[in-house]
């Protein structure tokens, strides 16, 4: 007897065979591997995975699903994937984790960057040729996704945002057409996919300029617990007098006793601020004087390769489950740093791993003309809260508490969010103004009128 398969279904079957060993499905061996993102607490359960290894890989899928009635999830490394996974019953997983690559124009100070290439990869090369990239915190988060989102790194208040050095897109859009965006060829998708989120298409490779630095004075100050009101009420002061040449952060942190962890984190609840500054080293110190006065147990900070700038926030560079939440703050008096503290300090009994204020302001704020979605943030602080979530019942918890610290700086809170940091079902206008939202629904509905793409907070 031949069963005859919906044509969904059907349609997956033959991609199989156009993608030998790169396409599962529900039930598969193979499929709870590649379905997995990052953040190993989320659950993603697709139609189906293909992991993509070329641009032809991504057109195929895209008409598929085009022609199907399937929907496309790209994904590169799974970093947000919390708000994508109760999108996913009805599509593919796109995983471009296997499509990397990089290549440098030193002459150009430029970089193309392709599908799931993380910033270690860009950032090593780049700095082959005495070059640095406008990178996050962590090496391991994909190029692509984190600049759709706006990209926040630690040269944000001297240089904005890295999706404002983005010279070029190419991108494969819901006809399956590979099309390239920049300045003067399709403006409007160029403006919405430097900060926009994504969502009109799988963006298969970057055009991004690089910044002429070999080398950049940063590092971290670290001081004991129970010196956190202290260090955070100079920190907040100290944050109104520095030009836009530092980018720093301020965290409250609890490590487990786990023996992998450095001696110095073990078991302990410590006060770290870290960040770049962007200025000759005499300057630099002088900047930090105040800071070091207070007596930091470690102190790091000095002129370093600037590739080694991916690696002073100490994020977790493999797999782990972690739950969170953000807000925007538009201002850090004294009383909002005591509610940070009420809620995140030694004190407060809470289960976070870290709560985190960052510096934003300086050029994150302006709007140049040819600036993208992101521009002209009116925030001067992101504040992130994240605990560690290696259970469900924990991760409720961890919930609840990074819940609870947003709450306690809801009263200086801007009702604005960026979306990079928000791991949750959460309403994407927040992530802009009234116009950019509204541009961007319309070049949405123009782009991909039969919704055929899904991201993190888009579809």
């Amino acid at each position: 007897m031949n069963v005859v398969l919906p044509p969904a279904a059907e349609a997956l079957r033959a991609l199989k065979d156009v993608l030998p060993g790169r396409l599962f499905l529900p039930g598969e061996t193979g499929y709870d591997a590649a379905r997995s993102p990052w953040n190993t607490a989320v659950d993603q359960r697709p139609a189906a995975v293909v992991v993509a290894t070329s641009t032809a890989d991504v057109i195929a899928v895209v008409r598929t699903a085009a022609a199907n009635g399937l929907r496309v999830a790209p994904q590169s490394t799974g970093h947000n994937a919390g708000p994508l996974a109760a999108k996913l019953s009805d599509a593919i997983l796109l995983k471009l984790s296997e499509f990397t690559g990089v290549s440098v124009d030193p002459q150009a100070r430029r970089a193309h960057v392709v599908g799931g290439t993380t910033w270690d990869d860009v950032v090593n090369a780049a700095a082959q040729h005495g070059l640095a990239a406008l990178h996050g915190s962590s090496p391991d988060v994909g190029v692509i996704g984190y600049t759709l989102g706006g990209g926040l790194s630690w040269y944000a208040r001297r240089h904005g945002w890295a999706a404002d050095h983005v010279r070029a897109f190419d991108l494969v859009v819901a006809d399956g057409t590979l099309l390239r965006a920049d300045a003067e060829h399709h403006p409007e998708l160029f403006w919405a996919l430097r900060g926009g989120g994504g969502g009109v298409g799988v963006v298969v490779g970057i055009d991004i300029e690089l910044l002429p630095l070999t080398e950049v004075y940063g590092g971290m100050l670290l001081w004991d617990g129970v010196r956190a009101a202290e260090v955070a009420h100079a920190w907040s002061r100290w944050t109104n007098t520095v030009p836009d040449a530092v980018t720093t952060a301020l965290r409250l942190m609890s490590f487990p006793p786990l023996p992998e962890l450095p001696e110095f984190l073990r078991g302990r609840q410590l006060v770290v601020v870290d960040g770049a500054i962007l200025t000759p080293d005499s300057e630099a110190a002088q900047l930090l004087a105040p800071l070091r006065d207070l007596g930091p147990e470690l102190d790091t900070f000095a002129r370093v390769p600037a590739a080694a700038i991916t690696r002073i926030h100490l994020d977790p560079e493999h797999s782990t489950p972690g739950v969170s939440d953000h807000l925007l703050i538009e201002d850090l008096p004294p009383a909002a740093v005591d509610a940070f503290l009420g809620a995140c300090g030694p004190e407060s009994g809470t289960t976070l791993l870290s709560a985190e204020l960052r510096h934003l302001g300086g050029a994150l704020g302006r709007r140049p003309s040819s600036a993208g979605a992101m521009s002209g943030l009116d925030a001067a602080f992101s504040a992130f809260f994240v605990a560690v979530a290696p259970t469900p019942q924990v991760a409720a918890i961890g919930r609840a508490d990074a819940a609870r610290a947003v709450e306690s700086l809801a009263p200086w809170g801007t009702g604005r969010r960026l979306l990079n940091f928000t791991e949750y079902p959460a309403e994407p206008s927040a992530g802009f103004d009234q116009d950019a939202w509204r541009r961007l629904c319309d070049l949405r509905a123009h782009l991909d009128p039969t919704g055929v793409f899904v991201a993190a907070h888009i579809g």
